[in-house]
């Protein structure tokens, strides 16, 4: 007889968009009782995830650099071609409550109202990266619904955004024409994980600025070291305009042969296997923190071990030993 999971993991296999999100919904709760039902249906979903071949696209870029609306313009375009679009947006988050500040999928309007379209926005919490705690999950279920592509748009909050490049396939980075700041970063963090640099808003009186910062950072690109995984003419700088459309369909072309590319020549499962060895390292240090703070005795020693290292008595690899051991010995080490 099948089970209430069961029967949700099915919906979500058939493409059933409200099962989806009451899929994510259950993964994204903190609740134990859910966590169990949603290990189940991540342990049944996940074989069907991996039979179907899903471009997985990453999207970074500081506040108001337009990644909403490129977004939106890319997921449809992608529609026009006959493909199905998931996207997920993570937002910044309520330092009061935990929950989204923005929203993103009110400013995508017409692509959440795509009957092929997916758009799922998730509180990003105190996870680093730019990304939400269970982001990496909501993947493998929308691949397991169906979707050709799965579009990942991070919080935008700066260079050090580097956690959606360790989920995807592809990872995009979004500049804004005449920042200010055009090359900072270039040497380090994120522009040297990303595969192609878009600067957006190409169009009307920031067309000419929007070219020449493209210019700018495809010169800059060609400084940086060549990587095993990247085929000639990658990491590469294109310049898009959402509102008048142009440059999505040759941003998208590069995309779509950049992963191919990888699937191609087998580095897309090699990156994989990686991105999934970094989540188990990911949630054994959730799990231990989880730990920690769910057992009276060791919250307390954590907290005795950190006035003593905000005390100066004792430093904080040497407190961090004896935590470790208090965790595997039992309190008292």
């Amino acid at each position: 007889m099948e089970t209430g999971t069961g029967t949700l993991a099915r919906k979500v296999a058939q493409g059933d968009r409200r099962a989806l999100a009451q899929a994510i919904t259950l993964i994204e709760s903190g609740r134990p009782d859910h966590r169990a039902r949603a290990e189940d249906l991540l342990a049944r979903l996940a074989p069907v995830a991996a039979g179907r071949q899903v471009l997985r696209l990453g999207l970074s870029g500081a506040p108001g650099v337009g990644k909403s609306s490129l977004v939106e313009a890319l997921g449809l375009h992608l529609l026009g071609q006959g493909l199905r679009v998931a996207v997920l947006a993570v937002d910044p988050s309520s330092q009061r409550s935990g929950g989204s500040l923005l929203g993103d999928k009110t400013r995508m309007e017409r692509l959440s109202r795509a009957p092929g379209a997916f758009v799922r926005p998730s509180p990003a919490g105190a996870q680093p990266g730019g990304v939400a705690r269970r982001s990496r999950e909501a993947l493998i279920l929308c691949e397991a619904a169906g979707f050709d592509v799965v579009l990942l748009e991070t919080v935008g909050v700066g260079q050090s955004e580097t956690g959606a490049a360790d989920m995807v396939d592809v990872f995009a980075l979004l500049i804004a024409p005449a920042g200010g700041d055009e090359l900072q970063g270039v040497k380090r963090g994120i522009m040297e994980r990303a595969d192609l640099t878009l600067v957006t808003k190409a169009d009307g009186e920031l067309l000419a600025p929007a070219r020449t910062t493209r210019g700018d950072y495809a010169a800059a690109l060609r400084l940086l070291r060549p990587r095993a995984e990247d085929p000639p003419g990658y990491p590469l700088a294109l310049a898009v305009s959402a509102r008048e459309g142009t440059g999505i369909a040759a941003a998208w072309e590069r995309i779509a042969a950049l992963a191919a590319w990888r699937r191609d020549n087998g580095i897309a499962a090699g990156m994989r296997e990686d991105q999934a060895r970094a989540a188990f390292r990911a949630e054994v240090t959730a799990a231990f923190l989880a730990r920690l703070a769910a057992d009276p005795a060791l919250a307390e020693r954590m907290a005795a071990l950190e006035a003593e290292v905000a005390a100066g008595r004792l430093l904080p690899g040497a407190a961090a030993a004896r935590l470790v051991a208090a965790v595997m010995t039992g309190v008292g080490a």
